[in-house]
């Protein structure tokens, strides 16, 4: 399997204006909390009464909507999330992924430390809420 780039936010900030899409894929309800501006919300995961359960169309939705070469960077809100969408996008022939390490909110160590502040802690531009549907319409 290829290596996955892992950025910082700032790099990313960066491959957005060199045409990059950034794929946020926290949940709806996180997006709209806050996400990075010009972001684009494609859950990996949502949330349900139980917790979070694994969304079935992640993929699909991908595929339909962004093609194999598709210049895309991966971020949701510290990088465990978006580091298993690269990894599941790789395995569908999705080549030259970005992944943004820290995510949303930043990377932490293993005792909870901020190691790496994330998009939103860094003061990037920002934006909050969602495209009310945006998500149902890329599904189509």
């Amino acid at each position: 399997m290829q290596n996955i780039t892992r950025i910082s936010p700032q790099e990313a900030l960066a491959k957005m204006g060199e045409g990059y899409t950034y794929v946020d894929v926290r949940s709806e309800h996180e997006f709209s909390e806050g996400h990075p501006e010009n972001s684009v919300n494609i859950p990996l995961a949502n949330q349900s009464g139980s917790g979070m359960m694994a969304n079935p169309d992640f993929i699909a939705v991908m595929k339909a909507n962004f093609p194999a070469g598709s210049k895309i960077i991966l971020g949701c809100g510290s990088g465990g999330r978006s580091m298993r969408a690269a990894e599941k996008l790789i395995a569908e022939g999705y080549t030259g992924l970005f992944e943004q390490r820290a995510g949303w909110d930043g990377a932490r160590n293993a005792f909870g430390a901020m190691i790496e502040p994330g998009w939103g802690r860094s003061g990037l531009p920002s934006a909050t809420g969602a495209d009310s549907g945006a998500y149902e319409r890329m599904k189509r």
